[in-house]
């Protein structure tokens, strides 16, 4: 108790810099520099949902009560939990840093927080995994951002009776609201003092306040205290991004914006229908099958060539792919992940230099596929072969085009207004058809 108490003092004596006028440091411009350049990164939820093989939101969806929820505490045990093996697998897809859910909405912490009995060191398990994976990624010179979910499922101090999920838990008391702000400061105070250094936190779970879950204003039925929260976390890890999955744009204090399911401006799976901010890095995520949290029933497993697809237009809307895996409840990586990610590997190690530290094309990608830019470079990814030719309305004129595939080259005529029509005869590489573009200089 007097731990929770000095960690909670702790964090409301720290410095407070209003965030809505906030300013960020040069520390956390360069990580938001090489978080632009980074394009693919690795989601992984994981926790005692994992044992009963029905996605994150089971406890939810199956309206089970707190009590009897918590009892997987018993015999959540991710024995072949291997972080370097995590890692490894990320690494070699060609992903440059990892997004772990530290605390879902479950309210189940991965770390050995000391402000709940509710943790992995309370398993028979009983190992810190955050600790571990946080260790292991700067062996191996991966960053790590931690998820946290604001929303609860489980304390009576979260705002549950306003909330739209989380009902039928079987809280019957409404706690202190301010007490519950105070428990994820202090939870977010640990995070970013004791596990090195931190590249980002991801909020997640705001639009359980809201009237519907894509509002297009930021109007909730509770006060999130943010100006605090963000204030707090840029102070600990000036470095440290921050940002929020509300689904609305993004509130001052953070970092870059995320989109949930759909690339930016798609709206396709109706959660990301906001404006795309022209200021901030922007990231979408996204399943590997139909499921965040391990699913046991779920095989609806994407293609190499619809997750190449997703990583590349990604990059053609000048946005990161956070690619999702739920780890079994035993600690490993399911295979068919593993191998989808070595085969999403080969292509990075070979074609990767055209959308790391790449930017958005000229044109927003399209239904052929979309084109990135790196310098003088501009790398035209056919992912659909729809005709013979392509015409594009060129910014600069062009030098030379080719093949990146085989290295030959590719005839092309441009007009006295930069309109250039690329002959696209010969065979093409099914996943992913690259012409690299050199402009004049």
């Amino acid at each position: 108790m007097k731990t929770l108490v000095f960690a909670i003092m702790l964090a409301l004596s720290m410095p407070v810099f209003s965030q809505t006028s906030y300013t960020p440091t040069k520390e956390n411009l360069e990580t938001r520099k090489w978080f632009e350049e980074a394009r693919f990164g690795m989601f992984i939820h994981f926790g005692p949902y994992a044992v009963l093989g029905n996605g994150e939101w089971v406890m939810n969806n199956r309206n089970i009560k707190v009590n009897d929820y918590q009892r997987l505490i018993k015999f959540f045990n991710p024995k072949d939990f291997d972080a370097a093996q995590w890692v490894a697998v990320a690494k070699s897809a060609g992903m440059k840093y990892i997004t772990l859910t530290s605390r879902h909405h479950d309210s189940f912490s991965n770390w050995d927080t000391k402000q709940s009995d509710w943790k992995i060191t309370k398993t028979p398990y009983g190992k810190d995994i955050v600790k571990q994976l946080a260790a292991e990624c700067q062996k191996q010179g991966i960053k790590l951002f931690f998820y946290y979910s604001t929303l609860d499922w489980a304390r009576d101090d979260y705002r549950w009776k306003t909330g739209r999920t989380g009902q039928e838990t079987g809280r019957t008391k409404q706690g202190d609201w301010n007490n519950y702000i105070a428990f994820m400061k202090a939870q977010l105070t640990e995070l970013l003092t004791g596990y090195g250094p931190v590249g980002g936190i991801w909020f997640d779970g705001h639009w359980d306040q809201t009237a519907h879950e894509n509002r297009t204003d930021q109007t909730t039925t509770v006060d999130w205290h943010y100006d605090e929260i963000y204030s707090l976390i840029h102070k600990l890890q000036p470095a440290c991004l921050i940002a929020n999955n509300h689904h609305l744009p993004p509130f001052p204090g953070e970092d870059f914006q995320i989109f949930e399911r759909d690339l930016p401006g798609e709206n396709k799976a109706g959660l990301s229908g906001q404006a795309v901010s022209e200021k901030l890095p922007l990231e979408t995520c996204e399943t590997m099958n139909g499921s965040w949290g391990y699913s046991i029933t779920d095989n609806k497993y994407k293609t190499n060539k619809e997750l190449i697809d997703y990583l590349v237009r990604a990059a053609g809307y000048g946005t990161n792919l956070l690619l999702n895996v739920g780890p079994m409840p035993n600690g490993e990586i399911q295979p068919e992940f593993v191998n989808s990610l070595a085969e999403m590997g080969k292509w990075t190690s070979k074609y990767g230099y055209t959308i790391y530290g790449a930017s958005g094309g000229f044109i927003k990608p399209q239904s052929w596929g979309c084109i990135t830019q790196k310098d003088n470079k501009y790398y035209i990814h056919l992912l659909k072969n729809e005709s013979q030719t392509l015409t594009l309305d060129f910014p600069v004129a062009i030098k030379s085009a080719t093949w990146i595939d085989n290295n030959t080259k590719v005839n092309w005529k441009q007009d006295a207004n930069n309109k250039v029509t690329f002959i696209l005869d010969g065979p093409m590489n099914v996943l992913d058809a690259i012409i690299e573009v050199t402009a004049k200089i």
